[in-house]
This record gives C-alpha cells, structure tokens and sequence, in this order.
C-alpha cells in the first residue's frame, strides 16, 4: 500500500492553495513534479521524528533537529522554489544522520551484527533468524520468508518486504519500519508490532497446528 505521508494534503491545500488539478488541467504536471519532491520530505520528516524518539541516539539528537527543522522549511516553499530543489542532495545529508542514529542505537547489541545494507535477500530463507541488530537498511526481501525471525532494533528504513512472510516474526523493537512496508508484507496475528504501527487487516490469523489432540 502506497504511503504519501500527508505530502498529498500538503501539495494540494498549501502548495497550490486548494487548486484541484482536475479543473485547471494546466497545473495538473506541475502539481505532479511538485508533489514527487514533497512526497520525499514528508518521508523524511516521518523518519527524523522517530529518530528523535530513540533515547541511544541523543548524541546525535541536535543534528537531527536541524535537520528537521530544514526540511520543514522546505516542504513550505513555494512551488518554483520547491521545484528547484536538489532533493537528492538533501536526502544524502540526511540519510547520513539518520544512520549516525541507527549505528548509536543497535550499538546496544553486543558483538558482531548482520549486515545486509542493500542485499537482494528476495525468497531467502531466514526464518527463525536472529537478526537482532542487523543493518536491513534497503534490502530487497520481496517473498523471503521471514517467519518468527527476531529483529530487535534491527534496522528496516526502506527495505523491501512486499509479500515477505512475517508470520510470528517479533518485530516490536526493529527501528524505522512504516505503516506501508508492514501493508506489503504478510503476516497474522502472532506478528509482533511496534505500538504506533496497525495491523493490516488483510493479515490472515496464526495458522492452527496440525498436532493432534488426546
């Protein structure tokens, strides 16, 4: 399930100050470019606000703030400002702290922790696998099987989880998972979920064991 993160509302009732695009055809491609660039500030902006949260990465909480509070300046420009911004450069800097506070945070975990930054792990077969502090950030695990693995302050910002067996996994403490890497995956109602995230409603209950009973 595709996740805006509120840029729509932005672009649409501040950006454009209520314009509808499909009664003035003639903003509809800037309203699009426009949006494509908010889209990405919003995510970045979900993604500083739960790195503030995080008690282990308060070495890092002040660049954090700045870097949230220019981001919010940002997604208030006007649009040929907005337009022109170099959104990749922007997301550079800020990827770079948010991974300061992730490293700060999984150093919790003593030890040596995986490291699968960018792995194409699609249809892997991981499950039961302790992943607690693992570096999952951007890896592709479309249809890997995931089922009761433990990814205690494992770090999930942008993995790819569409159709990913999550059932039983225990992902209550993985850090910068989102609402629509959970909507893509698989799971029940054994899945364990940090508390500000829902439990999709197309996720099937816990599968009944086929032990017999005496």
């Amino acid at each position: 399930m595709y996740d805006c993160f509120g840029a729509g509302q932005q672009v649409s009732q501040v950006t454009f100050a209520g314009r509808d695009w499909r009664q003035d055809p003639q903003a509809a491609a800037q309203m699009f470019a426009a949006f494509a660039i908010m889209r990405q500030l919003h995510e970045l902006l979900w993604y500083l606000a739960a790195a503030l949260a995080l008690v282990p990465a308060r070495a890092v909480h002040d660049e954090l703030r700045r870097a949230l509070t220019a981001t919010e300046a940002m997604t208030g420009s006007p649009v040929d400002a907005l337009l022109e911004l170099d959104i990749q450069a922007h997301r550079e800097r800020v990827n770079a702290v948010l991974l300061q506070a992730s490293e700060l945070v999984r150093a919790q975990i003593p030890g040596g922790k995986p490291d699968y930054r960018g792995a194409d792990l699609a249809g892997a077969r991981l499950a039961h696998a302790d992943l607690t502090g693992a570096n999952l950030r951007g890896a592709r695990l479309i249809g890997a099987d995931l089922r009761r693995a433990s990814f205690g302050l494992a770090d999930l910002t942008g993995a790819d989880l569409r159709t990913a067996s999550l059932h039983g996994a225990d992902l209550a403490r993985s850090l910068f998972l989102s609402q629509s890497q959970l909507d893509a995956a698989d799971g029940d109602t054994s899945t364990k979920l940090p508390p500000s995230l829902t439990r999709p409603a197309q996720w099937s209950p816990p599968a009944k064991s086929s032990t017999p009973t005496s």
